[in-house]
């Protein structure tokens, strides 16, 4: 069962953008109220102003029992496999990890609980696992009898453009469980009432919108404050790209993690930035430069300590530029260019991608553009589809 809480009026509250637990506290507090409460955050759980929630739950005297922390943990600074569950050193509440040997709370951590808010701050692309650790988390809840409310966040880089690839169900996992397109311009609370329907999940969901935010505006336009959602995505541009140039972690390129432009560059040792740019082409509303890079204990491993070429990207027209569309350029041309160079392992990037089609082009010597082509009637698909999950205009 699924109910969506009315927004407030963006033309009265400043900042004009009121995140879900904003709307919650000032006006749905009724739904938390004599309850237990579970709260899955992490550092991305803030106010309009950037009070934490848990402070601002237990300031409203709401009864919080529990805290739940996806990947990155509860103060999104760890970039390892697997967190273990802890304890919060300011309020003394147990921290369970939902990125350690388990990914969804059982039935144990969830004992005590009537209701389970959900709060986390995701990007806008289906490769990013917060959106995964909220599925898993309400097919839990539901089986346990504990209802759940999404405190909704706007999409960063907006709500109205889709792209890339639509998920083919074999290639669902962690990294991406639902059928929907590399850039998907839904937010987190949309993306759990499509989830429900599309896994049949049994669960109580109620999503508490952002209050005042429109499906056009980028996070720049919100008047929120940005709170790096992970430890390698330090700005909206970073955001910006991530769609397309996540692709390239399945590869032996370095997306710049370890870094300050992670997610805006491409680089490897062997890389002649001026031949594959050249190869790569043109993609309206973004230029490629040259630049050098190194990183520093990347997560990744990738040619730590050592300064490589890198492809830079900026964003020159963000309502024109299909990020996944680039990355394909600049993969096929990196083939063409560096082909006994590149490494591509099969299932992380037909993971990432959501299809095996990209890498079967790739490894048949397909023009770029091409695949990108084919995917234009599943995308026409996909808006049809998720008009009747969607909460903003």
């Amino acid at each position: 069962m699924c109910m969506t809480m009315a927004c407030a009026d963006a033309a009265s509250v400043r900042p004009p953008v009121r995140p879900g637990v904003d709307v919650l506290l000032s006006d749905s507090v009724h739904l938390v109220a004599g309850r237990r409460v579970g709260l899955v955050t992490n550092q991305t759980g803030v106010d309009a102003t950037g009070l934490s929630d848990v402070d601002r739950l237990l300031r409203a005297g709401v009864n919080l029992v529990a805290l739940y922390s996806p990947e990155h943990g509860f103060r999104g600074v760890l970039d390892q496999e697997v967190i273990g569950h802890g304890v919060d050193s300011a309020t003394g509440l147990p921290i369970y990890s939902l990125y350690g040997e388990l990914r969804a709370p059982t039935a144990e951590m969830l004992n005590g609980v009537d209701v389970l808010l959900l709060d986390l701050q995701d990007i806008g692309s289906r490769t990013y696992t917060y959106i995964s650790t909220v599925l898993v988390t309400m097919e839990a809840a539901g089986k346990a009898g504990v209802s759940v409310i999404v405190l909704d966040r706007p999409n960063p880089i907006g709500g109205e453009l889709v792209q890339g690839p639509v998920l083919d169900p074999p290639f669902g996992s962690f990294v991406g469980m639902l059928p929907i397109p590399l850039r998907h311009g839904m937010t987190i609370g949309e993306l759990a009432r499509f989830g429900a329907a599309a896994l049949g999940y049994e669960v109580n969901l109620t999503v508490v919108p952002a209050g005042g935010w429109r499906r056009a505006q980028w996070f720049d336009q919100t008047g929120l404050p940005w709170v790096r959602p992970s430890p390698n995505m330090p700005d909206l541009e970073s955001a910006t790209h991530y769609p397309g140039v996540v692709l390239f972690e399945a590869t032996n390129l370095s997306v710049g993690r370890g870094t300050p432009v992670a997610f805006q560059v491409v680089g490897a040792p062997w890389l002649d930035v001026a031949r594959v740019g050249d190869a790569a082409g043109a993609v309206p509303g973004v230029v490629l430069s040259d630049t050098v890079i190194r990183p520093e204990s990347p997560p990744d491993g990738k040619y730590d300590g050592v300064s490589i070429p890198a492809v830079r990207l900026r964003v020159t027209d963000r309502a024109r530029y299909d990020p996944v569309r680039m990355a394909v350029r600049l993969l096929f041309a990196l083939r063409d260019v560096h082909g006994d160079s590149l490494v591509v392992r099969a299932r992380s990037l037909d993971e990432r991608a959501g299809t095996s089609r990209l890498r079967r082009a790739l490894e048949a010597g397909a023009e770029a553009d091409a695949v990108w082509r084919t995917w234009i009637d599943e995308l026409v698909g996909f808006q049809t589809l998720r008009e009747r999950y969607l909460l903003y205009h």
